[in-house]
């Protein structure tokens, strides 16, 4: 039997680390936070879960965990991204609103997207959308226009519970904006309630304690199909595929919402470039699968690969177009 003397022993363990280091990172045991700053059962969250699931067989001996950081629209997410350290082994999964308009809406939001965050990818954009409750007798944007206004007058006492109300799912947000500027172009006596994520307004929506909300199509799409709520008008230039008979708010003569929102991972800044090269790759290839991209075209993506320099470009222009929109409006920021 062949034994190693003590100086070849002491050999190859000191040799271990560089072998080590030799290893793609991707291929070391590891184990990836994905912040998402949503409450489970939401959109983003079932995005989010989808992608750790795939990520898995695209990175070797990685294990990737989806944690769930509510509030503030997301920006308690976006914090602790923040406060992470620059090692690849945390993310933020999250759409343009966290990464682009708190900072342009609270006075400290406890971040700066450009001096704190690295894009690491994109993998689909998507539109907003406006929904009312199964409730309703509506069936239309016009309809609902119509109903709000033949019920609206608060001075007569017909005002009909949460006519009114309309379910936002993040204060200060683009749907928040969304519904102020609907109730500024037609004249509305609408209120915008924020919700803490899309989950708990969907449950009020299905409860028919509310009678509309704003969101992404991903929130919306499955109580479409089932017709436990209407999706009566999107955003975005054209029509989606998934809902070809819902206008887009441009052919309703509402214009502005145009430009089209998009998810995409993050890192703090100072993530090393080979790690996200290695991520970027992982993800690019997950979305090379066709399975995978028909079930997030179904969830209401448009899943679309964006390298770290493009997702960095497009979140600059939709904070550049949300910029003049906001302070259009006048708005003061709070906080």
């Amino acid at each position: 039997m062949h034994t190693l003397s003590r100086r070849q022993a002491l050999f190859a363990l000191g040799a271990l680390p560089a072998l080590g280091m030799g290893l793609p990172a991707f291929a070391q045991a590891r184990t990836i936070r994905i912040l998402v700053g949503f409450p489970p059962g939401g959109g983003t969250d079932a995005i989010a879960r989808l992608l750790a699931d795939r990520l898995k067989d695209e990175l070797p001996g990685t294990q990737l965990v989806v944690e769930n950081k509510a509030g503030a629209g997301g920006q308690l997410a976006a914090q602790a991204l923040k406060a992470a350290a620059p090692d690849g082994l945390t993310l933020f999964l999250t759409h343009d609103h966290t990464i682009s308009i708190p900072p342009l809406v609270t006075k400290n939001p406890g971040f700066d997207p450009a001096a704190d965050f690295a894009p690491v990818a994109g993998f689909a954009t998507f539109v907003n959308a406006f929904a009312v409750s199964g409730g309703t007798p509506v069936k239309t944007f016009p309809e609902y226009i119509q109903w709000i206004r033949d019920g609206g007058d608060r001075s007569s006492g017909n005002t009909a519970k949460g006519r009114g109300t309309v379910g936002v799912p993040a204060p200060a947000s683009i749907p928040e904006f969304v519904v102020r500027l609907i109730a500024q172009r037609y004249q509305l006596d609408l209120a915008p309630a924020p919700y803490r994520g899309s989950a708990p307004m969907m449950a009020d929506m299905l409860g028919n304690q509310i009678a509309a909300g704003t969101g992404s199509v991903p929130d919306f799409i499955e109580n479409h199909r089932g017709g436990r709520l209407r999706v009566v008008a999107v955003m975005g230039r054209e029509r989606q595929s998934l809902l070809p008979d819902v206008p887009t708010f441009a052919e309703l003569g509402l214009a502005g919402f145009e430009e089209v929102p998009y998810y995409g991972f993050f890192a703090p800044k100072g993530v090393p470039a080979t790690f996200v090269q290695e991520f970027g790759a992982a993800l690019q290839r997950a979305l090379g699968k066709g399975d995978l991209r028909d079930q997030m075209t179904r969830m209401g993506l448009a899943p679309g690969y964006m390298s770290a320099q493009q997702l960095g470009e497009r979140e600059r222009a939709y904070t550049r177009v949300w910029t003049e929109i906001i302070k259009a409006r006048g708005f003061a920021p709070a906080g």
